[in-house]
């Protein structure tokens, strides 16, 4: 690809790309798309197999496309979830390009916009949009080391049971993924040892209503700022199965035996927290107060939902709970994999101008970096508790693409474009 040069690169194909490429073209800006892999590639290649959606699909989606082959109340899977962006893509005549890298952005000298290196040539670009989204790098703690089990590797690597050498697995990692992986291979027959961190449990629904419609009406997905200490706490909930609540109890009954933090590991031997009674409790009143807000909300709107007290009603803690399991000898348990269901990092290393903080951090306000002309878009908390999913990323697109437009116009004052309807 030769040397070119245009508005705006929107780094990205995924969720975030795509919003952002239907609101700037709303606005009529410019722009070129660039996405690595394939469009959302991540849910193609970097899922487990049987992977669905951890919402229903009349509330996963972007407001101008249904899902053509999913239930409303119904949870796509994996592939559905990437087919349905493809579609979207294609209804809004996205400029992408597929299969391009970009490789670094720094600022011009001595003139306006970015120099961009790609794998298939140089681009300029008046403004950037990094919309690589938060899962760039797996995280694995380095607490187990190279050797000590036959196989370790991130949640993002999972596929299905049948890929794991034989013998027990240790999921470490209690939110959506590392349930789903360790119920999926307890139920392949495999003995499952799970590490349970701090968390949140909502119900999957209640009195007749999902949860992502309760922290809707509740205004929870509006939240701006994230509870104390809990920006990045995990949340256990599932759409497999059509969809149910995650109850570590009924999940130890099961035959997976429950952990606490994995905290330490020396001469073959895993050490945990004694924090899983704790860390149980404080995901059920978080499950409990949900509860609470939702039955005044019915009372104070006078709201026909058929009352629910059974969602109240836990069963006894297990054996597992009551008398932890604090050190593991891996040899002796069978352990010859484990899974770290243990997040992402962001990797900005491409992103060489100023707009991240000394820890990678995106320096940023609703995606509007410290950096003139570089945008953000499709983080945790990018301006509200809903901004990483697809819903909440489009309405994040839409500033984004109003601020972009805004400040076309300023640029554009004075000059033959002023008349063009830059800035609307």
């Amino acid at each position: 690809m030769p040397s070119q040069d245009v508005e705006v690169l929107v780094v990205g194909g995924g969720q975030a790309g795509l919003a952002m490429s239907e609101h700037l073209g709303d606005c009529g800006v410019p722009h070129l798309v660039l996405e690595r892999h394939r469009i959302a590639e991540r849910w193609r290649s970097e899922r487990w197999d049987s992977l669905v959606a951890n919402g229903p699909a009349w509330h996963d989606r972007f407001p101008g496309l249904e899902f053509f082959d999913v239930d409303p109340d119904g949870f796509a899977s994996k592939d559905q979830v990437a087919d349905y962006f493809v579609a979207y893509a294609e209804k809004i005549g996205a400029p992408i390009r597929c299969g391009v890298e970009v490789t670094s952005v720094q600022r011009n000298a001595g003139r306006p916009g970015f120099r961009v290196e790609t794998s298939d040539g140089t681009i300029d670009a008046r403004f950037v949009v990094a919309a690589t989204g938060p899962f760039q790098r797996p995280v694995i703690p380095p607490i187990v080391p190279d050797g000590a089990v036959p196989l370790q590797i991130h949640s993002s690597a999972y596929r299905n049971p049948q890929q794991l050498p034989e013998g027990a697995v240790l999921v470490v990692g209690a939110g959506s993924s590392g349930v789903q992986i360790a119920d999926e291979l307890r139920q392949s027959g495999r003995r499952v040892y799970l590490s349970v961190g701090p968390h949140e449990r909502p119900p999957r629904s209640y009195r007749g209503r999902d949860f992502c419609w309760w922290l809707g009406v509740l205004r929870k997905w509006d939240a701006e700022t994230p509870p104390q200490g809990a920006a990045h706490v995990t949340i256990a909930v599932s759409g497999a199965d059509g969809g149910h609540t995650v109850d570590f109890r009924a999940l130890a009954g099961s035959g997976v035996h429950l952990v606490g933090l994995t905290a330490a590991f020396d001469d073959g031997t895993l050490r945990f927290a004694p924090d899983l009674g704790a860390n149980i409790a404080a995901g059920d009143a978080g499950y409990l107060s949900l509860l609470d807000e939702a039955d005044a909300y019915v009372a104070r709107n006078g709201l026909d939902l058929p009352e629910e007290p059974e969602a109240r009603v836990f069963g006894p803690d297990p054996e597992c709970v009551t008398d932890p399991l604090l050190e593991l000898d891996l040899a002796d348990a069978g352990i010859t994999s484990i899974i770290w269901a243990t997040g992402f990092a962001a990797d900005y290393s491409w992103l060489r101008v100023d707009a991240v903080d000394e820890h990678g951090t995106p320096k940023h306000r609703r995606g509007v970096s410290s950096e003139p002309g570089v945008y953000f878009l499709g983080l945790p908390w990018l301006s509200r508790r809903g901004s990483s999913f697809i819903w909440g990323v489009w309405h994040d697109a839409k500033y984004v693409a109003d601020h972009i437009n805004t400040q076309r116009g300023y640029l554009a004052y004075g000059t033959d474009d002023a008349t063009s309807g830059a800035a609307r």
